[in-house]
């Protein structure tokens, strides 16, 4: 079995930003050890490089192996140059290859907007490494800040990436098993074919939505199977999905 924390929207800098929650958040993930942690995105509310200093204090406390990716926040204000030097983990792919497992990280920002976009460079890399991993007979994980399907229950779709639909067909075409997202602050699983696309909501931000509450989730794979579990601060947990699969 394989066990990953999804952790996203952290929005270091933000009024709404509570630092005991993702140090709670953060404490809990170290004491359940998943093989991975995966943070897709916003950890900043500014991409000021201040705030990507304070959120990197952050990351750091974190105890396992890390993927980050960027989000809308993170690249305002020339952000992206400070992600690139302050994440300092941040990386395109990360293989689990003794876990059977590739995970592939997207970089869906655009500078200065709110929508995003994959672009067709990163859609080739994407589709031959997906490729590399059937062959390889890995599961097949994709991280990306914006989501790929709408999110119930989030108003007005405005900000889903422009080439979604292309995105959308070379991940169901390849048979990615896995597709991580955030942006929207509401945690949902969508099923399509083989593919299971999972948001996660804020671990650290009061921008909520309803009666919804910050919170991070989990993911336990193995063979046959996935679970998908909501965690809040406190380490209460609510099933989002458990899903007959195969590899």
């Amino acid at each position: 079995m394989v066990l990953v924390a999804h952790i996203s929207d952290l929005h270091v800098g933000a009024l709404a930003f509570k630092p005991e929650l993702l140090v709670k958040a953060i404490h809990g993930i170290n004491e359940l050890n998943p093989d991975v942690t995966i943070i897709t995105g916003d950890l900043t509310e500014n991409g000021y490089y201040q705030e990507f200093v304070t959120a990197a204090e952050y990351v750091d406390t974190i105890e396992t192996p890390i993927l980050a990716i960027p989000g809308n926040h993170d690249a305002r204000h020339v952000g992206d140059q400070c992600f690139n030097d302050i994440i300092n983990r941040r990386c395109k792919k990360l293989n689990l290859k003794d876990k059977g497992i590739k995970i592939i990280g997207l970089d869906s920002s655009e500078p200065d907007l709110d929508y995003g976009k994959v672009g067709r460079v990163q859609q080739q890399y994407m589709e031959k490494e997906l490729k590399k991993a059937g062959k390889d007979d890995l599961y097949k994980i994709i991280a990306l800040h914006h989501h790929i399907i709408p999110v119930p229950q989030t108003g007005r779709e405005r900000n889903v990436l422009s080439d979604a639909g292309d995105i959308l067909q070379s991940l169901i075409d390849n048979r990615a098993n896995l597709v991580l997202s955030g942006h929207k602050h509401m945690p949902h699983v969508w099923i399509m074919g083989e593919t299971t696309f999972a948001t996660a909501g804020t671990a650290s931000s009061l921008k909520l939505r309803g009666k919804t509450y910050p919170s991070y989730n989990i993911v336990n794979i193995d063979d046959n199977r996935i679970e998908i579990i909501l965690r809040d601060s406190e380490g209460k947990q609510l099933t989002l999905a458990n899903i007959r699969t195969h590899r």
